[in-house]
């Protein structure tokens, strides 16, 4: 079909943002890689609003709810770790844990988020 290797080139970008986003060792290299992920996946979806065919297609349809659904876990994960690191950080601030946790180092965490725009941007699909 003239849409397969479309299909080939998207499902190849999306596997390997994954496969970095999943690589990532800390939270810092993850939260772009992620952005990318979400960025590829809209895209994904609005070029599919122009190619009627490729909406009708079952293994595009297939494609676009295991993409949503990955995408709602990767946010439910990143809300459970903002979350567990809004805790840490309360934690160790509060008096007495304070003066514990500055004898044996614990710094504040960072939150999961985007802190630039360009990470915020959909990642452009060609298609050829």
């Amino acid at each position: 079909k003239g849409y397969a290797a479309h299909e080939r080139e998207v499902f190849e970008r999306i596997a390997s943002l994954r496969s970095a986003a999943l690589s990532a060792t800390s939270p810092e290299q993850a939260a772009p890689l992620q952005n990318q992920l979400t960025g590829a996946l809209r895209s994904l979806f609005a070029v599919s609003e122009n190619y009627p065919e490729l909406k009708a297609n079952q293994n595009f349809l297939a494609l676009q709810e295991e993409l949503a659904s990955t995408e709602n876990k990767i946010a439910f994960a990143r809300q459970y770790y903002n979350d567990a690191v809004k805790a840490f950080n309360i934690a160790i601030d509060v008096f007495p844990n304070n003066l514990i946790s500055r004898r044996l180092g614990y710094e504040p965490r960072a939150m999961w988020a985007a802190d630039d725009a360009s990470e915020l941007q959909s990642v452009q699909v060609t298609w050829r």
